[in-house]
């Protein structure tokens, strides 16, 4: 498992690279324009040419870029639609052009229901596929559930991907998320359960990244609130899913708001890989019994 976190890439995309190596990170996300404003970031050329070499000789194996929480492809306005498959197709090409994928909110379909909105989602994602790379893939990811929001569980995921029918379009799974929309996946059985779902229905491989966030809100509250690692609802039993084999060659990366509120810090990237790692002996020695029961 790659372990990360969301940073900076303030003051150039090739910043986000040293930030992420000193907190001790093997993977990163970024931002590539203001998270929360339409108007995209122009990045220099010389920048985007030398992330990759940048990102290799600092130990970064995989980078993810995050489209902004604006966009809507459910949506029926005309000027939101257009803005939406704009921002997304420009994240998916300066991702391309540094070798990253790119995760995104689907956005909500306003009371329509998924049905009704689905023609409008893959036409707002076809741009994006255009701008994808040869190797970088499009993910799509789960929501809290709130609202009318689109993602809520797998199968409103699986059957986005079906519609759009592209070889690289997949998930990141948010922890968080998954939790607070009724998943409780401090219990094997039902982390299980998910990744057969998983696999069933959208297939593993294309499962290429996870948000970890420890949930600051109740099981099944529908309320999008991150935690720290091991201060929320999910605690030392989010080793129970990170440890999981089917997930061992994921990129695990942090968006918990950190000690001060300014993000992710080098002890909350300790406490990810302590916690996988927790997880992961508990699992040997679960089994350990479990073959002896056997005998």
């Amino acid at each position: 498992m790659l372990f990360g976190a969301h940073v900076s890439s303030g003051g150039g995309i090739t910043n986000a690279i040293g930030r992420a190596a000193d907190l001790g990170c093997e993977a990163l996300q970024i931002f590539t324009q203001s998270s929360r404003q339409w108007r995209a970031t122009n990045h220099p050329e010389e920048l985007l040419a030398a992330y990759r070499s940048e990102a290799a000789a600092a130990g970064i194996a995989y980078s993810l870029c995050h489209a902004i929480y604006f966009i809507n492809l459910a949506s029926t306005d005309p000027d939101v639609a257009a803005k939406s498959r704009l921002a997304l197709a420009t994240t998916v090409g300066v991702a391309a052009r540094i070798g990253a994928d790119t995760c995104f909110h689907v956005g909500s379909h306003l009371g329509a229901g998924l049905d009704a909105t689905l023609a409008n989602i893959v036409d707002g994602i076809s741009p994006a596929l255009d701008a994808l790379g040869d190797d970088e893939w499009l993910l799509l990811e789960n929501s809290a559930g709130a609202g009318d929001t689109i993602g809520r569980d797998i199968d409103e995921l699986a059957r986005v991907v079906a519609a759009v029918d592209h070889p690289r379009v997949g998930l990141c799974i948010d922890t968080c998320h998954i939790f607070v929309s009724g998943v409780d996946i401090r219990e094997a059985a039902i982390v299980d359960s998910l990744l057969d779902d998983v696999d069933r229905r959208v297939g593993l491989h294309r499962l290429r990244a996870l948000h970890v966030n420890d949930a600051a809100a109740k099981l099944g509250s529908n309320r999008d609130r991150h935690a720290n690692m091991l201060e929320g609802e999910i605690g030392e039993r989010m080793g129970v899913l990170l440890s999981h084999p089917a997930l061992a060659h994921l990129p695990a990366i942090l968006e918990t708001p950190g000690p001060e509120g300014k993000g992710s810090d080098a002890e909350e990237v300790r406490r990810l890989r302590a916690t996988h790692a927790n997880g992961a002996s508990a699992r040997q020695l679960n089994g350990a019994r479990d073959e002896s029961d056997e005998r």
